[in-house]
């Protein structure tokens, strides 16, 4: 009788775990990788652009590419940026010339890897697949999954 009261309390625990209980479960990982690459080489074709692409599926095109400090991982970067998904939809962007600062190591993985690429007064377009932005998970008005275009001007490096 004892062992079946343990098997019945472990089997209310495992059913009260599921995802009626209210607890929230993480989401699950989805690789968007060749959906991101077919999108963004689709979106490079339509608007008649040639970009460089990284070891790690990264798309750039480097406008110009600045003549002052170059930023490293441990760098605050000062920056103006427009941020868009393939369809146009604008999702965030500075608001003032002077640009936001942030530390590098706190941004996306796209930025990461493409902001180092330029110089002070430099700018470029970066094409970031979701496993270099925000991967399967929601973000903002960002859906899970999404391609991120942004149009970045590196102004300071500290």
């Amino acid at each position: 009788m004892k062992k079946l009261l343990v098997a019945f309390s472990i089997l209310t625990f495992f059913i009260s775990c599921t995802s009626d209980s209210g607890l929230e479960r993480i989401p699950e990982k989805i690789d968007y990788s060749a959906e991101n690459e077919k999108e963004i080489t689709e979106y490079l074709a339509k608007n008649n652009l040639t970009a460089q692409k990284s070891n790690t599926g990264l798309h750039y095109i480097i406008k110009e590419a600045g003549t002052g400090k170059q930023p490293t991982l441990q760098s605050n970067v000062t920056v103006t940026y427009k941020g868009t998904l393939t369809n146009g939809t604008v999702f965030d962007q500075t608001t003032t010339a002077a640009g936001v600062t942030f530390p590098l190591n706190k941004l996306i993985l796209g930025w990461q890897e493409g902001l180092p690429l330029l110089k002070e007064g430099g700018s470029a377009s970066l094409f970031i697949p979701a496993h270099l932005g925000y991967g399967s998970s929601k973000a903002g008005n960002i859906p899970a999954g999404s391609v991120l275009i942004f149009e970045i001007k590196l102004i300071a490096t500290n």
